[in-house]
């Protein structure tokens, strides 16, 4: 007896290999915006190990970027858990990360204020300028309406423009 193959026919999606040549510094740029450069790369590798388990199970016609930054979502909120959770002390410095497809390298000072805002705020941000979705997709993935996506991105921008303009002296 031999096992159903798939009907190839039907499946409208293309290799998983291509899928991570085409998205994957997209998906990288993300979650370098939301963890920084030291957890990114963790993250990157579980969002596409989790998203190739599920991979066959995507229906076709989809958008593949919003499912894999929704995943790459999900593994951000769980390293932020577990980092809340698990502080650990060190006597020793970790390795210099590279800056290489590091969102803002050069710009500490937007990207310190970036880490600074609240989660949601910071998400929806992220995926709007550094991922380009729209709204209507992130939304979703932050589990909120569009409208709530694009309130938030505006808090976000506000709390920005707020803290440089009070940082560096110049007005809005």
């Amino acid at each position: 007896m031999s096992m159903p193959r798939p009907d190839h026919a039907k499946c409208a999606l293309p290799p998983f290999e291509r899928v991570v040549t085409e998205h994957g510094a997209t998906v990288l740029r993300v979650c370098r915006a939301l963890l920084g450069a030291t957890d990114a790369d963790d993250a990157w590798s579980e969002t596409f190990l989790a998203a190739l388990r599920a991979y066959p199970e995507l229906p076709p016609g989809s958008n593949v970027e919003a499912w894999l930054v929704t995943i790459a979502h999900r593994k951000a909120i769980d390293i932020h858990r577990a980092r809340s959770h698990n502080p650990v002390p060190t006597d020793t410095v970790p390795e210099c990360s590279s800056t290489m497809g590091v969102p803002g390298a050069g710009d500490d000072e937007l990207w310190t204020a970036v880490a600074g805002l609240p989660f949601t705020q910071r998400a929806a941000l992220v995926y709007h300028y550094v991922g380009g979705l729209p709204y209507t997709e992130i939304g979703p993935i932050l589990g909120n309406s569009p409208a709530a996506a694009r309130r938030a991105a505006a808090d976000g921008r506000a709390a920005l423009r707020a803290r440089l303009s009070t940082e560096t002296g110049s007005r809005s």
